[in-house]
């Protein structure tokens, strides 16, 4: 009888887990081997994370001819959907006929939330709390000697009353500078350390105590003007533009453009061992703070008729702890873009976001989407549908040629050719 309720399963050897589910689904001795691949990771990736069986690989891409703040990047992306490093590569090489991408960056400062309850005065709760704002910054600051040390450490403390159905919260905001950092583990330590105080003080009680990953005093902005003509003329830019109002107007439109975004600065948080779950909420968040969905980029046309693209988001990206430095692909890749700051690595990061957005809306505004992206999705069509070595670019070729990249036409031609 199959069952999950299995005893003990985090305390098995990787091997006699592979065993357990080989039995349970009924896995062959080759897809078993195929599970249990660790690549780079090797013994390492037990130390990850728990109950390890395998691990899952993505396809390692780089993308070419990026120049941003007058210095060329070549840029690693960890992705499986086809034509996105292409469509990356081709944006930043059209970005340099006008200089490539600017970039700049705020502060690494991230939030830490201390939510304060049961209070029958939260406003007079708030003016106390406001008023020892020293206090609590000193005894935050005590945790991580450290990172003060190095310039970082608890900055400033805001506070907000807010109404909830259960009745008013004071939610205070400790304002933390985490230097390289992604900064959960500084921020929850420092969140966790001043709440006997704030309770002391306010008379109320504390709940959570946790970072936010909507971290908007951490923006990273990117810039960068495509020319007119080196992108297909006037009715490319004003297509461009009218797909970006859409979006604009949209929020069903706009979720598939900020998908778009997201597919290049996804794939570069990977790339580095960041955590892109934490950017995706944080950027989808700040896409939603005026209480409309609206696009994280933003173009418009110059005096000159050429197209000028920008984009702002949170980023809350780290070079030292976590994956970044335990990870080996990860280590390597960082070393491939030479960033030697986490603001750096936001900024190449939004830069790519930028180039990927304006790749997609091109795409649309001209060829359609479908036609960049047809010969790469076809490839891997052709893979599913048994194709091996040749036969892959063959049927893939007849795919495209026909417009039906399909997976019963694959198996269809894969059977013709055979």
């Amino acid at each position: 009888m199959r069952t999950s309720n299995i005893s003990g399963f985090y305390k098995l050897a990787a091997a006699e887990r592979l065993k357990i589910l080989q039995a349970f689904a009924g896995l062959t001795d080759d897809e078993l081997a195929v599970l249990s691949l660790k690549g780079a990771l090797d013994e390492l990736a037990d130390r990850m994370i728990e109950n390890v069986v395998g691990t899952m690989p993505l396809p390692l891409g780089i993308a070419t001819h990026f120049r941003i703040n007058e210095t060329d990047y070549l840029i690693p992306m960890a992705i499986e959907e086809p034509s996105v490093v292409a469509a990356a590569s081709n944006a930043a090489k059209m970005a340099r006929a006008r200089g490539g991408f600017h970039t700049s960056s705020t502060e690494p400062i991230m939030i830490g939330q201390i939510q304060v309850t049961k209070l029958s005065d939260p406003s007079s709760a708030k003016s106390t709390v406001l008023a020892h704002k020293t206090a609590i910054l000193e005894l935050a600051n005590r945790c991580d000697p450290v990172l003060v040390q190095r310039g970082g450490g608890a900055i400033d403390v805001d506070v907000r009353v807010i109404a909830t159905d259960s009745g008013p919260q004071v939610i205070l905001h400790l304002l933390v500078n985490v230097k390289d950092a992604m900064g959960a583990n500084a921020v929850n330590t420092m969140a966790e350390s001043v709440a006997p105080f704030i309770e002391e003080i306010t008379g109320g009680t504390v709940n959570l105590r946790i970072i936010s990953n909507l971290a908007t005093h951490r923006l990273a902005r990117a810039q960068a003007i495509f020319a007119r003509d080196a992108i297909g003329g006037e009715a490319v830019v004003e297509g461009i533009l009218s797909a970006y109002y859409f979006a604009k107007a949209d929020p069903f439109r706009c979720a598939t453009h900020n998908k778009g975004i997201m597919n290049g600065i996804d794939a570069v948080v990977i790339a580095t061992g960041n955590d892109f779950r934490a950017v995706e909420a944080g950027a989808h968040a700040y896409a939603s703070i005026t209480g409309r969905y609206l696009p994280l980029t933003c173009w418009e046309k110059s005096r000159e008729g050429d197209l000028v693209g920008t984009i702002e988001l949170p980023l809350a990206l780290g070079l030292v702890g976590g994956a970044t430095t335990t990870h080996p692909t990860a280590k390597v890749n960082v070393k491939l873009l030479g960033v030697r700051t986490a603001n750096e690595l936001a900024e190449i990061i939004a830069a790519v976001g930028l180039a990927q957005n304006f790749a997609a809306l091109r795409a649309l505004a001209s060829e359609g989407i479908q036609r960049g992206h047809m010969s790469l999705h076809a490839r891997n069509v052709a893979i599913a549908a048994g194709a091996t070595g040749d036969q892959i670019e063959k049927v893939a070729a007849i795919l495209v040629k026909e417009r039906k990249v399909r997976l019963d036409r694959a198996k269809e031609v894969l059977e013709t050719l055979q």
